[in-house]
């Protein structure tokens, strides 16, 4: 943490930040309103979940991230820019998927560079797996949107294998592998200084969206 972060954090997190109490949220509550929610997790430092949420001030975010010097910067930004439409958890993002997120409550969920454990040994600490699925597809809204992104090819690769292999989605791209099912980078998803120098190593990026089924299993 730096000086500015834990300045950020404590003057800010009592007006953008929600603990976790294993409650139920009331998202109407929390953000005065009712308006198609956006469900970022993993915000690191806010670069993403900050850029979007200005250039969608009609729609509310939500941002789910565990490290604490994160959480302070992306803090700083929300308070500097004077947006209303941002809060942030600091937890463990499956607790809060399972505990705080009510059925059909978010629209879309973003998913930008997750931790790729590139140990094979640590492969299944990796978030993308069915029981994360799971979660996604029951809080979104059928139809909803699971945005992904990785600069990790063997993780990419797994991601497109779990979301195939899962019933509750349907790929917006037409193919079923790397070369066919990864979509072009959306204008909407910001590039963030982490994606940024990936570029500079040299780093592909694999963007997937996937489509909220009724079914799921």
């Amino acid at each position: 943490m730096t000086p500015g972060q834990q300045k950020a954090l404590d003057a800010f997190w009592p007006h953008y930040g929600i603990a976790f109490d294993g409650q139920p949220l009331d998202l109407d509550q929390v953000f005065a309103r009712q308006a198609p929610r956006v469900l970022e997790i993993g915000t690191g430092n806010g670069d993403a979940i900050v850029q979007m949420a200005g250039a969608a001030p009609d729609h509310d975010f939500l941002g789910i991230e565990v490290h604490t010097p994160g959480i302070g910067h992306a803090l700083r930004e929300i308070d500097a820019r004077g947006l209303t439409n941002v809060r942030l958890m600091h937890h463990d993002a499956m607790e809060v998927l399972a505990s705080s997120l009510t059925d059909n409550s978010i629209d879309r969920v973003n998913l930008y560079f997750p931790d790729p454990w590139p140990k094979a040994r640590h492969h299944k600490r990796r978030i993308v797996q069915k029981p994360f699925l799971d979660e996604v597809h029951r809080v979104l809204k059928p139809g909803g949107l699971l945005h992904m992104a990785t600069d990790w090819q063997n993780y990419a690769q797994q991601m497109i294998e779990e979301l195939e292999s899962h019933t509750g989605f349907d790929n917006v791209a037409p193919g079923h592998d790397l070369e066919t099912g990864a979509v072009p980078r959306p204008e909407e998803r910001p590039l963030t200084r982490f994606e940024l120098r990936g570029h500079r190593h040299g780093h592909d990026v694999w963007d997937f969206k996937f489509i909220r089924r009724d079914s799921a299993g």
